[in-house]
């Protein structure tokens, strides 16, 4: 009895699920840019595989596997530079409001006086 590869592949991405899940979720947040550089790396590298393994199967089955995972991986990599942009702004100094101009003030404290 022969197992198909097709079996095989799911199992095997069920089970990254799995990990993938268990391994973010414990995480500190300070970890959490670096975290996310990688994997941005991690899924450049998981789309040249979808993309092989999408152009390298003879099914119809793998081929739309393949581009579902290259499609998945490649909002993976925008939505992970976008969260990290997002955090690093956080860790930015913040520039000092501008304090009005004195010539402001007085104009404002003589229409005081002057009603």
């Amino acid at each position: 009895m022969e197992i198909s590869h097709t079996i095989i592949n799911l199992i095997i991405f069920v089970l990254a699920i799995y990990v993938g899940y268990h391994v973010v979720w414990t995480v500190t947040p300070a970890l959490h840019t670096p975290l996310m550089a990688v994997t941005n790396a991690v899924s450049a590298i998981i789309i040249v595989g979808a993309m092989l393994a999408a152009g390298l199967t003879e099914g119809l089955t793998g081929r739309v596997a393949g581009t579902i995972a290259v499609a998945l991986a490649a909002v993976n990599v925008f939505g992970g530079f976008l969260v990290t942009q997002r955090m690093l702004e956080m860790f930015k100094k913040k520039e000092p409001k501008a304090k009005p101009a004195p010539a402001a003030k007085d104009a404002v404290g003589a229409a005081k006086e002057a009603a």
